[in-house]
């Protein structure tokens, strides 16, 4: 059962150490192939040179979690993923040519091998993606439960691209539980009820436990017995978590957001975030300042001052400050004292504001709220204190998303259109929970370089 995955992985780590020891190799001969006595002298060692940079260098790559061949990464995600991984490993490398001079390449190898590798691998994952479909890296998933629960899979990850890292092999109905799932997506353990068996028959990989009802429903001694012969068992909330990069709000509970890991709040982490908001919101200044000119310009020509909109909203841990944007709407947006939806094709906008808020240009001034600390440059959307409220009383664990700082960008505005209602809420919150449990440098990185998508496009934008 587990084998054959583990077998697909090795598999897998082999096929890139020969591809990065050939580039290696490959490399000295382009480097050298004028200069015979400099390559022969190279040669002397290189296929160790080679193992030596191919080791470092996969072992960056499953530190990035690229051999966790049922993990789903979008393209972008990768991408982000495996140059990381090359930068790490080579800095690794250089750190041991350091110590030890006698394994060194010299520079031009280094950066000649770390091009090819890097293009050798995209095309090799690309192959099995695209000739192989990967289903020798699919995890075979068996659930157990067949009622409502269960049955958000269907509902929730019916499409082909939502099961790209994994296989339903069927769903095993429990006794005394409604049975809601297609009739033909089921399985039988058999007269015995041998789960033991079906597992061992279908080559289950991973177990989703998804009853409606948890007392006395769950064949948990036999479920032991498959986690004792190597079987992954999760909850559905952990599922839905890796595969769908969400929080499926109608199947946690608060035990699982309490004991499933996640909320690193420590030191290192705050002041890495620190660091990167920082960076960020300075670099975009710096760039920006002058499309931030015109955009003030073309505020007061169209509708004339004030430029700058401030408003209240709630950030982390519930604490207020001041957002301020460009102008986008007219001045008696709100003339009634009520706050508002913005909706599709909102007539409060004025023109030059519809054109800002399809582009972004509004949300600039926000800079100088993440360089305050008031906002992150990634993270949940903040919201005004009216919404707030009312979302606190209408959606279950909403106030979680204030554990972190609100952000410019987020999780849910890449996942989810612009919110308007209460369900689009409520919706958006089951990706900036994702968020709030995940949240880490990698994951920023990605966040940031897909909302480039977001502004080129206008997705999403009201």
């Amino acid at each position: 059962m587990q084998s054959r995955k583990s077998r697909a992985t090795r598999l897998l780590w082999l096929l890139e150490m020969v591809i990065i020891v050939t580039s290696v190799l490959a490399a000295s001969w382009l480097r050298f192939m004028r200069d015979e006595d400099s390559y022969q002298v190279f040669m002397e060692y290189a296929l160790l040179r080679g193992m030596l940079v191919a080791v470092f260098i996969t072992g960056a790559m499953a530190a990035f979690g690229l051999y966790q061949v049922h993990v789903r990464h979008n393209t972008m995600d990768f991408l982000l993923r495996l140059v990381l991984s090359f930068a790490m490993g080579a800095i690794a490398v250089l750190v041991l040519y350091y110590l030890v001079p006698q394994t060194y390449i010299g520079r031009g190898v280094l950066a000649i091998s770390l091009a090819l590798a890097l293009l050798g691998v995209i095309v090799l994952r690309l192959l099995l993606q695209q000739v192989f479909h990967v289903e020798v890296f699919k995890q075979r998933v068996l659930v157990i439960g067949a009622g409502r629960s269960a049955d958000n899979i269907n509902s929730r990850l019916r499409r082909r691209s939502d099961r790209h890292s994994f296989t339903i092999l069927g769903f095993l109905p429990l006794e005394g539980q409604p049975v809601l799932v297609r009739e033909d997506l089921l399985v039988s353990a058999g007269k015995n009820g041998d789960l033991v068996n079906l597992v061992d028959r279908l080559e289950v990989d991973e177990i989703v436990v998804a009853p409606d009802e948890r007392r006395g429903a769950l064949p948990m001694e036999q479920i032991l017995a498959c986690v004792q012969q190597g079987v992954s068992v999760v909850d559905l909330s952990t599922f839905f978590e890796r595969e769908a990069g969400m929080v499926q709000l109608n199947v946690v509970d608060p035990s699982w957001l309490v004991f499933s890991g996640g909320f690193d709040y420590s030191t290192p982490r705050r002041l890495s975030k620190r660091f990167f908001d920082l960076l960020a919101a300075s670099v975009l200044l710096l760039l920006a300042w002058p499309l931030m000119l015109l955009t003030a310009l073309g505020v007061l020509l169209d509708s004339g001052f004030p430029i700058l909109y401030r408003q209240t909203r709630v950030g982390e841990r519930g604490r207020e400050f001041t957002l301020t944007k460009f102008r986008s709407m007219r001045v008696d947006a709100e003339k009634n004292g009520v706050a508002q939806w913005a909706s599709k094709n909102d007539d409060r906008s004025t023109r030059f504001g519809r054109f800002m808020r399809k582009t972004r240009l509004d949300e600039l001034p926000q800079l100088f709220a993440v360089l305050r600390g008031d906002m992150s440059f990634v993270g949940p959307r903040p919201e005004r204190p009216h919404f707030v409220d009312l979302l606190n009383n209408e959606i279950r664990y909403y106030s979680v998303r204030h554990s972190v700082k609100p952000g410019l960008t987020g999780w849910a505005q890449l996942r989810y259109p612009y919110g308007a209602s209460v369900r689009d809420a409520e919706e958006k919150l089951k990706f900036d929970l994702f968020y709030v449990k995940n949240h880490g440098l990698v994951f920023d990185l990605m966040i940031l370089l897909q909302t480039v998508e977001i502004v080129l496009f206008g997705r999403g934008a009201r």
